[in-house]
């Protein structure tokens, strides 16, 4: 049957399903001719129908548009683009190749794709990657809303869809493994531990088999669909399955007051270098859509250490990103979006950073009406060099930032270092020396000792160099600058005092997260001890090294309770719930932070310090603390400031104590009787003010 067709109309770009029939746009500047690709399902190895557009009545500027009658949901689509290929000049158009709609909402073929078959010569098409025509309007979002929750009130736990429930002692059923459907099963778990936000790794469509030999891009930074979720995380494999079965898991976060944030990769693709596959925008407009090198077009610009590079700020590369984003928001409801490599989105469309005041990609983000009250977080660094942490707090009014020398400062305090006190001062405090504006929410500094690149925090106290010998690099990937200490023993040991000491260290991390301005991120497993055996570059490992260990949970329960105590704590005190930076003095009636030593009004700040004390109070709010924190061999004597008759200190943590015991609810803090207190080697103590 010959189906009717019409010219259409360039906008809205993709797939739209309209009363009598489906609209395509596509933006090519350089094609010469385009053929739209409709299959009879997902795994047919040819089209049933091939529709040619031409430039003379399918094309307006560089879109390419035509209106297809009597087709609609559930349409199988895909593209072959005709134009120069001529790879010194940036273009490498192949119509042997089927390329994927980069709007496409839906993804099929997974059953029949190949990637070998997309790098090769010769035709793909059955190899190939199809879109799916879809109507996003039907879904029943019954009455959610988004949360709003300030980062003031926020705790973010950064966590794998796949990796929370695949291991078999999740308890979740074999089809659910895995999935979206599964974490709704877990969201109780979340609940309990005192989340406020899930910061997922990367859901859109990507391409598992961009990973070497035998192993499974596993993290999912290998975009092929940044408008589809990935439908190998749905357990219903209808062709919309993924899509529904991702908004049931945001309307039930949402109903359990949890947040979610994607993490999203607008800075590179799974198409690779100029030896890696033709996908989708390679084949449509690789000129416009990738950064290529200045002198030979036929090289790609790697700022991203994964072969490529996004062209973010392009003026149409640009549209696809904010599309994107408005897309998630409006149509599924997400609360928030973590940039991946977010420094590159500041580089110009040759590569070359931008000047601090031309952030334009990222004004154009922040200032959207659509996207205005989500989360906005950077990655402020890429693969290149380009280190931007402070700048995009500095110069954007919403981003907030993955603060990259917490992480650091903090680990190398907690390992003994010298020389790092001020910087943990610093770091405490909201990071100051970072984030200099004075109308700054302290909050917008995202503060993390762990995160999904790099050591888990049990791997951080347990080696000291990195293990990746199963990723097939020779262990060369991953970083080497981890500020990891293996208390003595390199891995697993059964020396009781090195597990102890372990554990007090692992404490001590945590307890400096929560007690620090600024909004705490926690690694998904960090709570119940999830280790990767020494892995620190984990993205190809789909197997137990990454999963979960539901397992773990009993295990470490005291450890579990112990991070639900700090988070529990944090929350109850308005003293951690400031946006401004707090004021550094010894009498104020705001929230205000004094610094000491194990002499009152006198920190150490030498080059040999070890060890800091300081007291936040906010007489207002009638909360007074005073925090030790002693990284040395030896147990020291620290003096408590005086109080009135009528009050005492009490202790709320004490990492030296075992670990039930260890950290209390505040109705449960023990008097201290004492005007000094000794903080034992290698631990962190908080105490409060209580009336006697």
């Amino acid at each position: 049957m010959t189906l009717k067709t019409d010219h259409g109309k360039s906008h809205p770009v993709g797939a739209t399903v309209l009363a009598d029939g489906v609209n395509f746009s596509l933006f090519s500047k350089y094609a010469t001719a385009i053929e739209l690709l409709l299959f009879d399902d997902a795994n047919s190895p040819v089209p049933s129908r091939t529709i040619l557009l031409t430039p003379q009545t399918n094309r307006t500027f560089f879109y390419w548009h035509i209106f297809v009658h009597g087709i609609g949901v559930g349409q199988v689509y895909a593209y072959r683009v005709y134009g120069p290929d001529n790879p010194a000049q940036g273009h490498r158009f192949d119509p042997d190749k089927v390329v994927l709609d980069p709007y496409a909402k839906a993804i099929v073929g997974a059953e029949i794709y190949d990637r070998q078959a997309a790098s090769e010569k010769g035709d793909n098409c059955h190899r190939a990657l199809r879109g799916l025509v879809v109507d996003t309007g039907c879904y029943d979002w019954e009455d959610d809303e988004p949360l709003r929750t300030p980062y003031s009130a926020s705790f973010i736990y950064e966590m794998h869809v796949g990796g929370f429930t695949r291991n078999p002692n999740s308890g979740v059923s074999e089809e659910k493994r895995g999935t979206f459907a599964g974490l709704i099963e877990k969201i109780p778990y979340l609940k309990n531990l005192g989340i406020t936000a899930v910061e997922l790794l990367p859901i859109h469509y990507f391409d598992p088999a961009a990973a070497m030999p035998g192993l499974t891009n596993y993290w999912g930074y290998s975009t092929i669909g940044f408008f589809a979720p990935h439908a190998g995380y749905s357990s219903d494999r209808s062709p919309l399955g993924p899509l529904n079965e991702f908004r049931d898991l945001v309307k039930a976060l949402h109903k359990a007051g949890i947040e979610v944030i994607l993490d999203v990769v607008f800075n590179h693709t799974a198409e690779g270098d100029e030896i890696g596959p033709t996908l989708s925008l390679k084949g449509i407009d690789n000129r416009t859509y990738y950064i290529l090198d200045a002198v030979d077009k036929s090289l790609y610009s790697n700022y991203t250490g994964c072969g490529n590079t996004l062209k973010g700020s392009h003026p149409i590369v640009g549209k696809m990103i904010l599309d994107c984003l408005r897309y998630w928001v409006s149509e599924m409801h997400v609360d928030g979006f973590r940039f991946d490599l977010a420094a590159v989105l500041s580089r110009n469309v040759d590569g070359e950073p931008i000047l601090q005041k031309g952030y334009n990609m990222i004004w154009a983000i922040e200032s959207d009406p659509v996207l205005a009250g989500t989360k906005l977080i950077a990655e402020a660094w890429d693969a290149a060099g380009l280190y931007s942490v402070g700048q995009f707090v500095e110069f954007a009014d919403w981003f907030s930032e993955w603060n990259g020398p917490f992480r650091d400062d903090v680990r190398a305090f907690v390992r003994g270092d010298t020389g790092i006190v001020t910087k943990l001062a610093a770091r405490i405090l909201g990071s100051p020396d970072i984030y200099h504006r004075p109308d700054n929410d302290v909050n917008r500094s995202i503060n993390f000792v762990t995160c999904h690149d790099g050591f888990t925090l049990n791997d951080l106290v347990s080696y000291d160099e990195k293990h990746n010998e199963a990723n097939g690099e020779k262990n060369r990937d991953g970083c080497n600058d981890n500020f990891s200490w293996n208390c003595g023993i390199e891995g697993e040991t059964n020396n009781e005092a090195i597990k102890t000491l372990r554990l007090q260290q692992i404490k001590n991390l945590l307890t400096i997260l929560f007690i620090s301005q600024g909004t705490p991120m926690l690694l998904m497993g960090d709570e119940v001890r999830r280790t990767q055996k020494g892995n620190n570059n984990a993205y190809c490992q789909d197997n137990q090294l990454s999963w979960f260990d539901w397992s773990a949970v009993e295990q470490e329960f005291d450890l579990w309770c112990f991070v639900r105590r700090l988070i529990d704590f944090n929350k109850k005190l308005a003293l951690f719930r400031q946006e401004k930076l707090l004021e550094v003095t010894y009498t104020s009636l705001e929230p205000h932070l004094s610094w000491h030593g194990v002499q009152l009004s006198k920190p150490d700040w030498s080059e040999d310090s070890r060890s800091l004390a300081f007291s936040l109070r906010y007489p207002k709010a009638n909360e007074y603390l005073h925090i030790m924190l002693n990284a040395y061999w030896e147990s020291l004597n620290f003096q408590l400031p005086p109080l009135f008759r009528e009050e005492k200190w009490h202790r709320v943590i004490d990492t030296a104590l075992q670990l039930s015991e260890a950290a209390c609810d505040l109705d449960a803090a023990a008097a201290i009787e004492s005007e000094t207190y000794r903080v034992q080697a290698r631990s962190a103590v908080v105490l409060i003010v209580k009336p006697v």
